[in-house]
């Protein structure tokens, strides 16, 4: 069972969010919060697995109280998944935010089922961005940085792992990835895992991060090479 918490200021979204998934079998929604203060409160004494958390809120706003919850001295040997709901004129933060330990994004507009599955992905330890807030996210946010040369820390990678990052950071799946490269999917998967093991990442969107912040990734380069 997948144990949520949902953290927002708006009690309609709460509800409606809390209807979607409490109607799963495989989900029981165990809490709520309408502050970040509260919700870090709540989430440390309910230990969800996943918090549904909103970006803009009184007391303290969605990237605080993600960044003091996931901060490694206070979050304990098992820290929830954040999952954060966002809108598209809050681009600049998604970038903050992923820094603090976010796992995945969606707009507030998305569809149920989309919002049943993320959960589950989230949940599962895997990563998630909607592709037009990956999309965003690289264009006008990381896009606008200057280019940092690439950090000797990347010399662990091996080229094959360096291009599987590279396809990372444009949002592409493990089958795009794949096929792009002309490997097996199941190949990519290990790749991918061998990337976060080496450079101590929770997860892909982390990795993608990583790879921009110490100069692998180019901003506005599709492919690799």
């Amino acid at each position: 069972m997948i144990r949520i918490l949902i953290v927002d200021n708006q009690p309609m979204i709460r509800a409606g969010i809390h209807a979607i998934l409490a109607s799963q079998n495989d989900m029981s929604v165990v809490g709520e919060a309408e502050n970040g203060r509260i919700g870090v409160e709540r989430a440390r004494s309910l230990r969800p697995d996943v918090v549904l958390m909103d970006v803009r809120m009184p007391e303290l706003d969605g990237l605080a109280a993600t960044a003091e919850l996931l901060d490694p001295r206070r979050a304990g040997e098992r820290p929830p998944r954040v999952l954060m709901l966002t809108t598209f004129d809050i681009d600049d933060y998604v970038y903050a935010a992923l820094r603090a330990g976010a796992s995945g994004f969606l707009l507030k507009d998305t569809e149920p089922e989309e919002l049943i599955q993320a959960v589950r992905v989230i949940a599962a330890g895997e990563a998630l961005l909607s592709p037009s807030v990956t999309r965003r996210l690289i264009e006008n946010f990381i896009g606008s940085q200057p280019v940092t040369p690439a950090s000797t820390v990347l010399n662990i990678l091996t080229d094959r792992e360096r291009e599987v990052l590279r396809l990372m950071a444009t949002g592409s799946s493990n089958a795009e990835i794949a096929a792009t490269l002309f490997i097996a999917e199941q190949t990519t998967k290990t790749h991918v895992s061998r990337i976060l093991n080496k450079l101590g990442l929770r997860d892909r969107v982390h990795a993608v991060v990583f790879g921009y912040e110490n100069g692998l990734v180019t901003p506005g380069r599709r492919n690799p090479g």
